[in-house]
C-alpha cells in the first residue's frame, strides 16, 4: 500500500478579507485548497464565485462552459447552474462583525466537515491604515471602526486554531496609532500573541516576485505555539522584462474603444509565458476596453507620453498651459497625469483609484493616447488573463473591475509567498 505523505496533501486555508481573490489565487496556484472566502463587496464575491466555478471546469474538463459564460453566450445564473452549490457557497458575502461572527462559523464549519484548517490568510481593508487614507480623512481615521477589524482575525484564530497564518497589509501600518499613540500593529501582534502565535513580519515589493509592478506590502506571518518561530525566507524572482511586456501584445485601442468580451493578442511576451499570465488557446480576454477620454484630457496625455518616452521626464501639472488646466491648485498633486513606466522594469502602483478616472495610468504607446484598461491593470497586478472580475449585476462593469484589481494583492507575490508556506507545513510532520 502506497502511504501518502505531507508532499501529496492539499492543504486547507480560509480566506478572509478576500477581495477579489489575489492572494487567495497564487495559494490555489500552488497546490492549497480553499474552504472558505469572506467578504463584504457583492461585486468581489461574484468574482471569487466565477474564478472557483472556473477552477471547476477545469477539474473537469469543462472549460468550454467557462468560456461560453465570459463571450456572453449564455448567463451568470445559467453558468452557476453547473455548478456544484458547495464550491459557491464557499463564498460567504457578508461583513465580519459580532452579528455575523457564528453565521459564518457555521457555514465554514460546514464546508469544513470536520476537518481542520492548515491556514489562514488574508488582511482587513487597508484605508484605516494607508497613509493616503488618514491624510484625506479630517479625524485621519482614528474613527473608523475598520482599524479593529483585525481583533476578529484573531476570533478566527482562536476558534480555528490553524498552524500558520499570513496577514497582508498597506506600509501605513508601520505608522498608524489609535486615539492614545498605540501602534495598530504592535496591538494587533500582542493580541495575536494571546491566541499562542508568534508573529514577524517583513515589507516586501511585488516587484521582487516577478510582477512588473512597484507595489510594498507588510506581510506579517504568525505560527502556532513555536516562540522561536522566524520570518521565512521567500524565494525571490527577478525576469528580465519590462512593462511593456505586460502590455503590447494586446490589440492596440483608442480612448473609448474595445471588446469588453474578447480581445486580440498577437505573440505574447516571454514574461507573460513565465508568469503563466497568457490565456489557454480559445479562452477570450475580457476586459480589454478603454475608457472614453474628452479632448482636453487627450491633449494632456499626448504631452505627458512624449515627455516621459522621449526625456523620460514626468509632466508636471504647473506647466500645461492654461487652457489645459481646469485645477486652480498647481502646487500639490502636481503628478496627476502620470504614464505608466513602458521602458522600465516596474510601473508605478495600481490603486483602487484608478476605478475613478485613468489620469494617473496613462498607456505609453503615443498612438494609442488613453489610459489603462482593466484588462492592462489586472496583468501590471499579474492576473491570469482567464480571471474574470464580475459586477453586482450580471453585466460586466468596468468601474467594479478596476476597483477589485486596485484593490488586490498581486497573484505572483502571493504564489511566492505559498511556496513558502507550502514548505513549512511539509516540513512541520
Amino acid at each position: 500500500m502506497q502511504i501518502k505523505t505531507n508532499k501529496d496533501k492539499s492543504f486547507k486555508f480560509l480566506d478572509l478579507f478576500a477581495g477579489a481573490g489575489g492572494l487567495c489565487e497564487g495559494f490555489i496556484q500552488k497546490g492549497f485548497n480553499p474552504i472558505s472566502h469572506v467578504e463584504m463587496d457583492t461585486a468581489a464575491c461574484y468574482t471569487l464565485k466565477t474564478r472557483m466555478a472556473y477552477y471547476y471546469c477545469k477539474r473537469n474538463n469543462k472549460l468550454d462552459l467557462y468560456y461560453s459564460y465570459l463571450q456572453g453566450e449564455i448567463s451568470r445564473e445559467a453558468f452557476y447552474s453547473h455548478i456544484p452549490l458547495n464550491i459557491l457557497d464557499s463564498v460567504i458575502n457578508k461583513t465580519i462583525s459580532d452579528n455575523s461572527f457564528e453565521d459564518i462559523c457555521t457555514i465554514i464549519d460546514k464546508q469544513l466537515d470536520g476537518d481542520s484548517l492548515d491556514l489562514i490568510i488574508g488582511g482587513p481593508p487597508c484605508q484605516a491604515y494607508s497613509l493616503m487614507g488618514r491624510a484625506r480623512d479630517v479625524n485621519h481615521m482614528l474613527d473608523d471602526d475598520r482599524n479593529y477589524l483585525y481583533t476578529f482575525y484573531a476570533r478566527f484564530l482562536e476558534k480555528y486554531q490553524p498552524k500558520y497564518f499570513v496577514f497582508e497589509n498597506v506600509l501605513g501600518l508601520f505608522s498608524a496609532k489609535d486615539k492614545n499613540g498605540m501602534s495598530y500593529l504592535k496591538q494587533m501582534r500582542d493580541l495575536f500573541k494571546k491566541n499562542g502565535y508568534t508573529t514577524k513580519f517583513q515589507l516586501l515589493n511585488s516587484h521582487d516576485y516577478g510582477v512588473l509592478q512597484n507595489r510594498k506590502r507588510i506581510i506579517l506571518i504568525g505560527k502556532l505555539n513555536d516562540k522561536n518561530f522566524e520570518f521565512p525566507q521567500i524565494k525571490q524572482w527577478k525576469p528580465n522584462a519590462i512593462v511593456n511586456d505586460a502590455l503590447l501584445d494586446l490589440n492596440p485601442l483608442q480612448a473609448g474603444t474595445g471588446n469588453i468580451r474578447k480581445a486580440s493578442s498577437k505573440k505574447p511576451s516571454k514574461w507573460l509565458k513565465q508568469a503563466n499570465i497568457c490565456s489557454l488557446e480559445g479562452c477570450p480576454i475580457t476586459y480589454h476596453i478603454a475608457r472614453f477620454h474628452n479632448d482636453r484630457d487627450l491633449k494632456i496625455y499626448k504631452k505627458a507620453i512624449t515627455l516621459w518616452n522621449h526625456e523620460n521626464q514626468r509632466l508636471s501639472y504647473a506647466n500645461l498651459p492654461s487652457d489645459l488646466q481646469t485645477h486652480k491648485n498647481t502646487t500639490t498633486f502636481i503628478d496627476r497625469y502620470k504614464v505608466v513606466e513602458g521602458n522600465q522594469e516596474a510601473s508605478h502602483t495600481v490603486v483602487a483609484h484608478i476605478a475613478k478616472d485613468g489620469h494617473y495610468y496613462i498607456h505609453p504607446d503615443e498612438k494609442q493616447n488613453r489610459s489603462l484598461t482593466p484588462r492592462e491593470a489586472a496583468r501590471l497586478q499579474s492576473f491570469p488573463d482567464d480571471y474574470y472580475f464580475e459586477g453586482v449585476k450580471d453585466i460586466p462593469c468596468r468601474t467594479d473591475a478596476f476597483k477589485q484589481i486596485g484593490n488586490a494583492v498581486p497573484v505572483l507575490m502571493a504564489k511566492a509567498i505559498a511556496e513558502t508556506m507550502k514548505q513549512l507545513l511539509i516540513d512541520k510532520t
